[in-house]
């Protein structure tokens, strides 16, 4: 197989070019222009941060891509799904406070944010998975299906889950509505927590095979009826409604692979890796440790496998900043010659890649190009 092109460029500027010119310039050169965006829908999927953590992507970032599309001829709109976990991204409203607060308004991206999973995270499209092995109809936010192009605009950095977050964990798990998200972390079925339960009944109606049931003002669920669905983890008004976390990090990381291939199978798309505030763990945290090495740059290519790889190389190469996690580990002697490893010892990021090129969706041997 002919090696995938990533595209690069450090984060220094000269003669008066900003870091957003020079985001422009990349994906450019990159080829983004090959698209046909003529008035064309287009998901720019992104991770808008957490509350409190601030180590997410800067929303001129973002501008600078909707630009670009714009100058294309399409029609952009920034995206996320709903977060599984209680937080300040668990339902629509929520979402848009937590992305204008932190900055993605369409005042600063002049472009509209849509949550594509919908108000309560149950807005989906059942998408088959071509070459799929644990998951043969992935559970995708309808309105990133709706969308006729998808670029994916990532935060590179580290994950407690997945070893590190890229362009797959940014579109497979980001691209889940609240039920992908359990059918990923789970392979098993909700329970309710009967201490926060106001026996509503809200999951008994919006069960299709009566699993809930209410008693004393309590519901709990019929494992032997209920199929997994997660629909009730999405309308349970006090977050009684829980997810089981039983899946091992190797299978979560395939699971995200093939949720990827949903994402993108069939239509346009491309991505964008920053190696830049390189947390040890995800934006989905209301808190952001420090960068385990230094910024490194900005990557793009069309094979979304081959860029993560890319990143990891890069970011594997940097000396690591002493005072954070990663300094503290080697400092330890708990240095497993990986810096995502050496923070997650209990990851294993290589399953993500190895199996999303199993299933075909990208190459992990790349052409690295700088520009």
């Amino acid at each position: 197989m002919e090696k995938s092109k990533v595209y690069f460029t450090d984060m220094r500027t000269r003669n008066g070019e900003t870091l957003p010119k020079k985001l422009k310039r990349l994906i450019k050169t990159a080829g983004i222009g090959e698209i046909g965006f003529e008035n064309r829908f287009v998901a720019i999927k992104i991770h808008f941060g957490e509350p409190g953590n601030l180590a997410f992507l800067r929303p001129n970032y973002a501008r600078a891509v909707v630009d670009v599309v714009k100058e294309l001829g399409g029609k952009p709109f920034l995206t996320d799904c709903n977060t599984l976990y209680v937080g300040g991204r668990k339902n629509a409203l929520d979402h848009m406070d937590s992305a204008y607060e932190n900055g993605f308004s369409p005042f600063s991206t002049d472009c509209h944010v849509i949550i594509a999973d919908g108000l309560k995270g149950t807005d989906e499209e059942l998408v088959p998975v071509r070459n799929g092995e644990y998951v043969k109809e992935a559970k995708i936010g309808r309105a990133l299906m709706d969308a006729d192009i998808v670029i994916s605009l990532n935060h590179f950095k580290g994950h407690e889950c997945a070893g590190f977050g890229g362009a797959l964990k940014n579109l497979g798990m980001g691209g889940g509505s609240r039920a992908g998200k359990m059918e990923m972390h789970s392979a098993g079925k909700p329970h309710v927590n009967q201490e926060l339960c106001v026996g509503c009944g809200k999951c008994k109606k919006i069960c299709a095979h009566d699993a809930p049931s209410i008693t004393d003002r309590k519901a709990s669920i019929d494992h032997n009826k209920c199929v997994g669905c997660g629909r009730c983890i999405g309308v349970c008004p006090k977050d009684a409604v829980l997810a089981a976390s039983d899946e091992s990090n190797d299978i979560l990381n395939c699971k995200i692979a093939e949720y990827s291939m949903a994402v993108c199978d069939g239509r346009p798309n491309f991505h964008i890796n920053m190696v830049v505030d390189v947390s040890p763990q995800c934006d989905c945290h209301a808190e952001n440790d420090a960068a385990i090495i230094p910024n490194v740059g900005m990557f793009a290519s069309f094979d979304p496998v081959a860029l993560d790889m890319a990143c990891v190389d890069a970011v594997n190469a940097q000396t690591p900043i002493a005072n954070s996690q990663l300094g503290e580990q080697i400092a330890a002697h708990h240095d497993h010659h990986d810096h995502f490893t050496t923070v997650g010892p209990d990851t294993n990021w290589k399953s993500a890649i190895e199996h999303a090129v199993k299933i075909g969706l990208g190459n992990s041997e790349y052409e690295l190009i700088e520009i």
